[in-house]
Formats: structure tokens, sequence, C-alpha cells
């Protein structure tokens, strides 16, 4: 547990460091570019998820699955990586060669540069995927944590240096003009960038990998393990981002731009939230597969789902009772203010999302993948259900109520579902009272004191004290000074 703590804490300290790059950002993106201009960024980035899936297919979950059983690590490495490589390598060529259609279609013809270099940052980051795997797997955090970084940092940089430092020179600095056409497109260089140094850090894992050494019998037990990874987590993208797309076909095409840009920039005030799911994501699934033959293991996933949901829910609190000045603050541009009351509500369907994958250890253990699959399905379908009716009457707020109903039905699925197949004891009274308590606070703060900002604060730390106590989180010299001894 000491171990897994230890590398959680260092690859989630990565993952808050290399998210802020791009949320630290986000102010001068949305103060420079209102909502119409801005929804490229959120339109092509939303799409851009989907594509990331379907590029690895499900193979780094997979990688783990099957590191448990098969001896012979070449042949493993080489098979996940080279699959990987052919996906990505047949998607570059072919969106490349067919990008003003696949633009025309997405009804962005005049932006079909920006596609072309999203295309090639995305194959670049699938190139990336397996050999990161790789350093997960050799258990080499600080160099995975050194190569993301450096790529956030260098992202960062680059946004700063074509946003803010090109534009006063009129010029031009080091050969470069600003040019106020391509404007969010110098977004989409950056990463591209960013993304090309990261390949080149990672070149001696990309050639661990040995043609010779790929093996059909074992890829194909990889793709039927893989593919209902992969449909839930194209399920999964879609229902977090792909509402955008629905905003740009389902509305008149100045009012979608509108909506699309202003629900894009306000939604990532919720990266608050996901920074801890990701962190907590990137230690927990090597430690559930190698763990899950140990006779306390469903112990831990217990006291690890208590953890998770305590520390969700103080987030969540922080945030519903600093939010009036968070994002006026965060956002900086009253375009955009008209849609912060939707932020409590997509704070709590990502904490739902994050107990689902928490509950979702059952399917992958038992080697059930499918079920995935369809739990997946049943909540993309609530999706486009509720988007496709209440979009052209609602907006963004159909989006955001059908985001919560999606993730709220995946997560109770799944827990009555594994009940059944893999029963684990989890502490669902205690949970469901402390999420509700949270929402009853949450909701309530935000809609009736929210100008109180102490009193919000007083409730906040008062409540973030009991959940952490009663999960052990406080040091026991702590509890002592403040008198609160178990």
């Amino acid at each position: 547990m000491k171990k897994l703590l230890g590398q959680t804490a260092l690859y989630g300290l990565t993952t808050v460091i290399i998210r802020l790059f791009p949320f630290v950002i986000n102010p001068i993106i949305t103060r420079t570019f209102g909502p119409s201009a801005y929804s490229p960024y959120a339109d092509f980035y939303s799409v851009a998820g989907v594509i990331a899936v379907l590029l690895t297919h499900g193979m780094e979950t997979t990688f783990f699955r099957f590191a448990l059983d098969e001896k012979d690590d070449r042949k493993l490495i080489s098979t996940s990586f080279f699959s990987v490589f052919a996906v990505t390598l047949v998607y570059l060529i072919l969106t490349l060669i067919y990008r003003q259609p696949l633009a025309n279609a997405f009804k962005t013809p005049d932006q079909v540069d920006l596609l072309a270099i999203l295309t090639i940052t995305l194959a670049l980051d699938a190139f990336c995927a397996m050999p990161f795997v790789m350093l997960r797997k050799n258990e080499r955090p600080l160099k995975y944590a050194g190569i993301r970084i450096t790529n956030g940092v260098i992202n960062f940089l680059l946004v700063i240096f074509f946003i803010i430092v090109l534009p006063k020179y009129p010029n031009g600095i080091f050969g470069l003009k600003y040019s106020s056409e391509f404007g969010i497109g110098y977004v989409f260089v950056a990463n591209l960038v960013a993304s090309a140094i990261t390949f080149l850090m990672l070149s001696k894992e990309l050639f661990i990998a040995r043609i010779k050494y790929f093996c059909w019998e074992l890829w194909k037990k990889m793709i039927k393990y893989s593919w209902p990874i992969t449909i839930a987590g194209l399920a999964g993208i879609i229902n977090e981002t792909f509402d955008r797309q629905f905003l740009k076909f389902l509305l008149p095409e100045e009012i979608g731009r509108h909506e699309l840009g202003v629900y894009g920039g306000v939604a990532k005030v919720v990266t608050f939230v996901i920074l801890f799911r990701q962190a907590y994501a990137l230690g927990i699934e090597p430690f559930f597969f190698s763990n899950s033959k140990k006779e306390n293991a469903k112990e831990m996933y217990v006291k690890l789902m208590d953890i998770f949901i305590a520390v969700n829910c103080i987030i969540v609190l922080f945030l519903s009772v600093n939010l009036d000045w968070i994002v006026r603050l965060y956002i900086n541009n009253p375009e955009y203010y008209e849609g912060v009351g939707i932020l409590p509500i997509l704070f709590f369907a990502s904490l739902f999302l994050g107990i689902y994958l928490n509950l979702s250890i059952w399917y992958k253990l038992t080697d059930r993948t499918i079920v995935g699959a369809y739990i997946s399905g049943i909540g993309v379908l609530i999706t486009i259900i509720i988007n496709f009716y209440f979009i052209p009457r609602y907006g963004y707020w159909a989006s955001t109520w059908a985001t919560i109903a999606s993730y709220f039905a995946m997560m109770v699925i799944s827990y009555i579902w594994g009940h059944y197949r893999y029963p684990v004891a989890y502490n669902v009274y205690k949970n469901s009272l402390v999420i509700l308590v949270t929402m009853i606070v949450s909701l309530a703060y935000y809609q009736y004191l929210k100008e109180n900002i102490w009193l919000g604060n007083v409730i906040f730390l008062f409540l973030a004290t009991i959940l952490l106590k009663s999960e052990g989180l406080i040091p026991a010299k702590i509890l002592d000074k403040i008198g609160l001894k178990k």
C-alpha cells in the first residue's frame, strides 16, 4: 500500500502539473478569444478524444492485464506497440489525404489546416502511448514524470509566446508574424510542437519494440480483451465531450458556435475535479491487477473507494463555496459568465464518473470487459436522447443534465451488476450520505449564499475535517493539536 501511495503521489503530482499548464493558460485564451472564436478549439478537441481512444484501442489496460501471465516481455511489448502503430499510421495517411472532405463533413470547411495539425498531433501522441505504458510497467515514474512535465512546459511556453508575446511585435520576431486570422490555431501549433518533442524524448522506448517479436496469437487474445474496452472508452468520450458536436449540429450556426464556446470554456473549470481522478487512475489501475489475487484485495478496494469519494467531495465542496470568485478570476471574460451555473452539476457528474471507474475493476478482473461496453453504451444512449431532444430548446443546459444523468446511470448499473458477479462490500450507505450532504450543501450554498465567502469556507473546513478524520487522512499529531483525538 505504501508503494502504491508513493507512485500514485508521483503520478498524481505529474498529472496535476501537466494539466495545470493548459489550465492556467485557458484564462488567457478566453480573454483573447470570445466564445465564437474559441469554439474551433472546443469543437476539434471534443472529437480528438474519440480518435485517441480508437488509435490506442484499449491496449494500455490490456497490456497490464496480460503482463500478469505473459512471461516474455519482448513479445508483449512488441505486439501491443505495433498494434497501436499500425492503426495510427493508417489513420494518419487517410485523414491527411481526405482532410478537406472531412472538414466539410464536420461543418468546418475553412479550418482544414487546423484539422491537419490536430491529425499529426494525435498520431504522435498515439505513437507515444505504449512507451509511456512501458515506463509505468517498469516502475520508472521519474522518467515518466520528466517527459510529461517537459511536454506541458513546452506547450505552455509556446502558447504564451504565440498569444501574448508575438502580437506585441507588428514586424515579427524570430521570422514569425502574428496573424489574427489564424488566431486560435496557434494553440494547435503549440500542441503539435510539444507532442513532436515528446516523441523524440521517448525514442529509446520506441525502439524497444521489434517486429520480429510481434505475435499474432497473442495479438488475437489481446484484441479480444481490448475491443470491449475500446467501445467503453468511446462511449465514455462521447458522454464527456461529444455534446459539443450536438450543440454545433442541432442549433443555428451562430447560436451553436456561441453556445459551444461558452460551454467549452466554462467546462474547463471542472478540471479541478478531473485532476484528482486522473492522477488516482494512473496509479490505481496497475495496483488493482497486481494485487487482485491477495486475500485482502477486496478490503483494499473498499478502503480506496471510501478515500476516493471523500477527497472528491472535499474538492467539490471547496469549488462550490468559492465558485463565484474562482470563475471570475479564471475565465476573465464576461462573455462566458452566463454558463457558470452549470458547473456544480458538472462537478457531481465527474464524481459519479470517478466512482464508476472504480467500480469497473470487477469486469476487468473477471475478463468480462464486454460489460463495460454494454454499460457505457447505455450511458451513450441516455446522452444522445437527452441532447437530441432538448438541446434545440435548452442549449448547453441540456448537455449538462445529459452528462450527469448518463454517469449516474452507469455508476448504478455497474454497482448492481458487479454486486452479483464480483461482490465487494462497499460502504454504500455511508458514501451515499457523504455525497448527498455534499450535494445539498454545494447546490444550496451556490444558489443562495455564494456572496458570503467566509461562511462558505467555514462550512467547507468543518465538513472537510469530518471527512478527512473519518478516513484516517489526518495525522494523529495534528488531531492531538486541534483536540480531535481518535
